[in-house]
């Protein structure tokens, strides 16, 4: 705590900033995109119960989050709350899940910017060649992404989206939370809109059966609420990036833990009401497109209704991204202060008070993963790399509960707990490790059922960044560590 004290960031944040952070970072594609993704192909109706499953493996883990933050409020989340309990090599294999969850988050929030931002130009008939608005590799149709094609394409729009929020971030943390603030409650105003004068086009006919009869697999039935709730979950990550922030609270200990579960429990509200008016506007299975939310403003016949929705889209996907890369700067920077990667992303600029080089650096490798890459076949390994992370967090709380019992903690996860041969067991930190667990076994299976299928492209990409994450840090961060000097 005393190293944390001399980071030289600026405290600024407020409770009411860092629920705002959370909402901030939260509410983006989830809402926008996967909710029909989730209904069409795997829940239906039921997806209603998706969220709230989801929402109970994050809110377990909130309150983990909520006891370490409040117990060692220092930046770097769950990356420095292992560090602390587990040591060096457990927290490098956080910190390596979160930079997976993070960044490929950032990539695939810029992307689907990128699609709402020129839809909306479209309305007002400027026409952004096709060229300058996908990736510059792209999964071969039909190929269930086993085949990847490349063409001079490059995203435009998500790359200069993500130099903006880079700009800013740089300049100060203050001025990025008030201009999420601003967003937020632009984004969640639109989504009031959306609910207003959906009520009035709702077909309760449209939310029948609740629960489809299952087609086999993970499609629909009790198997389609848990493969759709671990596809929701990636919606949830952004509450996450409110503990990346203790070293710029101005109280953390208190704020941190409220920051948190606020603005889990808000964005779970936002998600439900809009979910279900939705899938009362428009049957399930004529979602699985990427604007769910502007095909049910079609059918309600309000052609100015999708102008906003097509605005809140486009500029709540950039308070995401701009929370997201927010938070993937002040981990590595706290990495990097531990020296596994480095100096540079731990370089606090002197007037900005912010790690600019760092953040600069995110900012081009981000901007290049959302001009080139295929995001769409590597979304499912966000989910499984922040289930990973989260489970890591509640043992954490288990961990320190029986290794330093003596410390002060300021927040306390409730439910109690229980001993087995004198090891205490929290009972909220093991339901979020089960909750986590029930989250990556339908990914897992996916992923299995596809290299038995002749896909091995997602299994591929899980085990080489694995191993990409293991030469980094034999080679360098365990020779540069701080802890081994």
């Amino acid at each position: 705590m005393s190293e944390n004290e001399a980071h030289g960031l600026k405290r600024g944040l407020t409770a009411t900033q860092l629920i705002l952070l959370g909402v901030g970072s939260t509410i983006g594609a989830g809402i926008y995109v996967m909710t029909g993704t989730a209904a069409a192909e795997y829940a239906g109706p039921s997806v209603l119960i998706s969220f709230v499953v989801a929402a109970l493996a994050c809110l377990f883990t909130a309150f983990s989050y909520g006891e370490l933050s409040s117990t060692l409020p220092v930046s770097g989340s769950a990356y420095s709350y292992a560090y602390i309990s587990m040591g060096e090599k457990v927290a490098w294999l956080v910190g390596w899940l979160l930079l997976l969850e993070y960044g490929i988050s950032c990539a695939a929030v810029a992307a689907g910017l990128s699609g709402y931002a020129s839809s909306l130009l479209a309305v007002f008939g400027i026409h952004i060649p096709e060229a300058l608005t996908q990736a510059t590799l792209q999964p071969v149709p039909g190929s269930e992404g086993t085949a990847i094609s490349g063409g001079w394409r490059l995203d435009l729009i998500g790359l200069t989206a993500v130099f903006l929020v880079t700009a800013l971030l740089v300049r100060g943390i203050e001025e990025s939370a008030r201009v999420n603030t601003i967003i937020v409650f632009l984004k969640v105003g639109v989504l009031g809109l959306f609910v207003a004068f959906g009520i009035q086009a709702i077909h309760p006919a449209n939310w029948h059966p609740f629960i489809p009869a299952n087609q086999g697999g993970f499609h629909y039935g009790v198997k389609g609420i848990f493969r759709a709730a671990s596809v929701i979950f990636f919606a949830y990550v952004g509450f996450e990036a409110v503990s990346t922030a203790s070293a710029e609270a101005k109280n953390p200990t208190r704020d941190v833990p409220v920051g948190i579960i606020g603005s889990l429990l808000i964005c779970t509200i936002v998600y439900m009401i809009v979910a279900a008016v939705l899938l009362g506007i428009v049957p399930y299975r004529e979602l699985d497109v990427p604007d769910p939310l502007a095909i049910a403003v079609k059918a309600m016949n309000t052609p100015w209704l999708a102008i906003f929705i097509n605005v809140g889209a486009t500029i709540g996907l950039c308070s995401v991204l701009m929370g997201l890369m927010y938070a993937q700067s002040r981990v590595l920077m706290t990495m990097s202060r531990d020296g596994l990667i480095p100096p540079l992303f731990a370089k606090v600029h002197t007037r900005f008070r912010t790690p600019w080089l760092g953040t600069i650096v995110l900012g081009l490798v981000v901007a290049l993963m959302t001009a080139t890459l295929p995001i769409d076949i590597i979304s499912d390994l966000v989910s499984i790399g922040t289930a990973a992370a989260f489970g890591i967090v509640c043992f954490t709380v288990i961990w320190q509960r029986n290794t330093r019992p003596d410390i002060h903690r300021p927040f306390s996860v409730p439910l109690g707990g229980f001993c087995i041969r004198g090891f205490w067991i929290g009972v909220t930190p093991l339901l979020g490790i089960i909750f986590c667990l029930f989250m990556t076994i339908p990914l897992v299976s996916d992923m299995i059922h596809a290299v038995a299928s002749g896909n091995p492209v997602p299994l591929l990409l899980l085990t080489g960044y694995v191993a990409l994450g293991v030469m980094t840090y034999v080679f360098y961060g365990r020779r540069n560590s701080t802890m081994a000097q």
